[in-house]
C-alpha cells in the first residue's frame, strides 16, 4: 500500500526507553504506578471507559476532516489501535499525512454542564504494522479484546490495522483542571492495562 504511514519492520522490537513496556509480573500483567495522581487516574479511566474518538485528519486539499473511530490500547507500547477500511476517507488522509489528532470525550450528561465534560485531545502519528509481525498480532488482539464483534471484518482484505503513536496531549478533567502532557507522560499512562471502570450510562 503506497503511503506515508510508517511501516514497522518484521520482528522489530522497541528500541528506545519510551518504547519499552513496564516490568511485567510472572503472569504477564503489568503493574500500574503505585502512586498515581488524581488527574492521571481520571485520564486513564476516561480512555478505558470511552471506546470511540473523533479522529482529525487533513485531506488532499489541505482541508481538515473529522471522523468517528473505535479505538483500543495496545499496552506493550502504549499506542492506540484502529482497524480501518481502505475505502474510508480518513485512511487515505493518513496515507498522505500521518500526523493527526484524536479527541476522546466523556458522553454528555443532561444534568451536568457541558463545558466541564472530561476530555483529552491526543496529537498522534499513524503507523501501519506489517501483518506478519508480532506487533500486528498484539495490536489486533488488543482490538478484538475490546471489539469482539469486529472479528469478521478482520477477514476482509480491504481492512487493516493502524496504530497511533502518542506525541502529546491536552487533558481537561473538568473546570480548572486542564493540563498538557508530553509523549513520555502519555506512554507511562498507556503502557499498563486500563482499570476496571463501570460502563458509561446510555444517554
Amino acid at each position: 500500500m503506497p503511503d506515508h504511514l510508517t511501516t514497522a519492520a518484521p520482528g522489530a522490537a522497541p528500541d528506545s526507553p519510551s518504547d519499552r513496556a513496564p516490568a511485567a509480573a510472572s503472569d504477564g500483567t503489568r503493574t500500574p504506578p503505585r502512586h498515581e495522581s488524581r488527574l492521571d487516574t481520571a485520564l486513564r479511566c476516561l480512555l478505558a471507559r470511552c471506546r470511540v474518538g473523533a479522529l482529525g485528519t487533513v485531506d488532499a486539499h489541505g482541508l481538515p476532516s473529522v471522523s468517528m473511530v473505535p479505538y483500543a490500547i495496545e499496552p506493550y507500547r502504549g499506542w492506540l489501535v484502529l482497524h480501518v477500511s481502505g475505502l474510508a476517507a480518513h485512511t487515505s488522509h493518513l496515507q498522505r499525512q500521518p500526523m493527526a489528532s484524536l479527541m476522546v470525550m466523556q458522553p454528555e450528561d443532561p444534568l451536568a454542564p457541558v463545558h466541564a465534560l472530561p476530555r483529552v485531545t491526543l496529537a498522534v502519528r499513524a503507523h501501519t504494522p506489517r501483518p506478519d509481525t508480532p506487533e500486528h498480532q498484539r495490536c489486533l488482539a488488543a482490538y478484538l479484546a475490546r471489539f469482539a464483534l469486529a472479528q469478521p471484518m478482520t477477514e476482509l482484505p480491504d481492512f487493516r490495522v493502524v496504530t497511533l503513536e502518542p506525541l502529546g496531549a491536552r487533558h481537561v478533567a473538568g473546570f480548572g483542571a486542564a493540563r498538557s502532557l508530553d509523549a513520555t507522560q502519555l506512554l507511562a499512562l498507556l503502557q499498563v492495562p486500563p482499570p476496571e471502570v463501570p460502563a458509561a450510562p446510555h444517554v
